[in-house]
């Protein structure tokens, strides 16, 4: 079955989308308002875009009813600067009670009762539970179409827990100690990366046309 996509109201192409690019990995985004307020939300329309810079994107929609930017984005338009903190399985349940509509004049940080550490070089702290968490600053803001902004960040500072750095000088990471969850098909779904498998990038066999000739 097909699915033009330039036909589908907003409702059947979010769906699609959302239930067959999966997982996808959590950006927990903590900003701050210009008042002062620190917001921290949820995102599953991210991914790293880049190394030279090392960029970030982000999708973020816009609040259907009003069709005006939610706190994240304003934040991010205002202040230029953000942090993308990834969840773990252990910090579940406090992520998804920053995806509440609080008002703006609500900190999620206290709503959730999180731990906040101090960033380096941009305002807006870091949750201090997160394995990883990225400092940004704002690239680029494209609206594009009345519904969302892609955001896309420079990632200037990274904070990994020492706890899971094997080797420094290598860079090398035990990632799956992090339990790093994603978000997967329809409401509520999500998924943890313990169920892994590994494939050597194979080198190019100049004579793969005539293999199994004969």
């Amino acid at each position: 079955m097909q699915f033009d996509m330039r036909k589908l109201p907003l409702a059947g192409r979010y769906k699609l989308l959302n239930s067959t690019v999966t997982p996808r990995p959590i950006a927990w985004i903590t900003t701050v308002s210009s008042d002062g307020v620190v917001n921290a939300a949820p995102y599953s329309f991210f991914n790293v875009a880049g190394v030279e810079p090392p960029l970030v994107m982000l999708g973020l929609l816009k609040d259907m009813r009003t069709r005006e930017l939610k706190n994240t984005a304003s934040n991010i338009i205002a202040t230029g600067e953000f942090v993308v903190n990834l969840v773990s399985e252990n910090d579940a349940e406090k992520m998804n009670l920053c995806s509440v509509e609080a008002p703006a004049d609500v900190s999620e940080v206290d709503y959730a009762g999180l731990d906040t550490a101090p960033s380096e070089i941009v305002v807006p702290p870091r949750i201090a539970s997160s394995p990883v968490s990225f400092e940004c600053r704002k690239v680029a803001a494209l609206d594009i179409g009345s519904l969302q902004t892609v955001m896309i960040g420079e990632i200037l500072m990274t904070h990994i827990a020492d706890e899971f750095i094997t080797n420094p000088e290598k860079f090398y990471l035990d990632t799956p100690a992090m339990q790093l969850i994603g978000r997967t098909h329809g409401a509520g779904w999500y998924a943890r990366g313990s169920d892994q498998f590994q494939l050597d990038r194979p080198l190019y066999d100049p004579d793969w046309q005539t293999k199994g000739e004969g």
